[in-house]
């Protein structure tokens, strides 16, 4: 049985991916966070590294539609986000990370400075801002992201943490 606390937990992660506030997540939303990181970055969305962030945003899209949009409405509530998250990406949180790959690739990509495969903690709370992270919650989340602590952090350590974020129990 799905706890109570867990769906709260759930819902709350609803508002990261409900990026203009209008209680439902929608294909906006994705292309509104590829749009906010391009600029946050000054990358031109006609760039390579734009359209793999476009790409992967709607790619993005379209496996959580897959999972939530349960009316096959292009739009998923609150309450079909905390379905889809709890009855289907909570034992596989794998399934939910094979799903934000491809967006989180592409999200470090853009902000990949260096073309090293990997941003610095600074850039990864630059990134989460342009998400609306708040800024002290962007700066502390991309500290503990950097888990072996060489002050960079790669699509190794993002993706899992990032699948955890919205799939983990405890």
């Amino acid at each position: 049985m799905v706890s109570t606390e867990y769906e709260r937990r759930i819902a709350a992660r609803f508002a990261t991916l409900d990026q203009d506030g209008s209680g439902w997540i929608d294909r906006e939303d994705f292309s509104a966070a590829a749009k906010a990181l391009l600029a946050e970055f000054a990358v031109p969305a006609r760039s390579a590294k734009g359209q793999a962030l476009y790409a992967g945003a709607e790619a993005f899209w379209q496996g959580m539609a897959g999972i939530a949009d349960r009316d096959g409405d292009q739009r998923i509530t609150r309450e079909e986000f905390v379905t889809g998250a709890v009855k289907r990406l909570r034992d596989n949180p794998g399934r939910f990370a094979e799903i934000a790959r491809p967006f989180l690739h592409a999200a470090l990509a853009v902000a990949d400075t260096d073309s090293d495969g990997r941003i610095s903690v600074a850039d990864t709370a630059r990134v989460l801002g342009a998400l609306h992270v708040p800024d002290a919650v962007a700066a502390t989340t991309a500290a503990v992201l950097d888990s072996d602590g060489d002050g960079v952090i790669g699509e190794t350590e993002i993706v899992p943490a990032f699948a955890g974020y919205f799939t983990i129990t405890e």
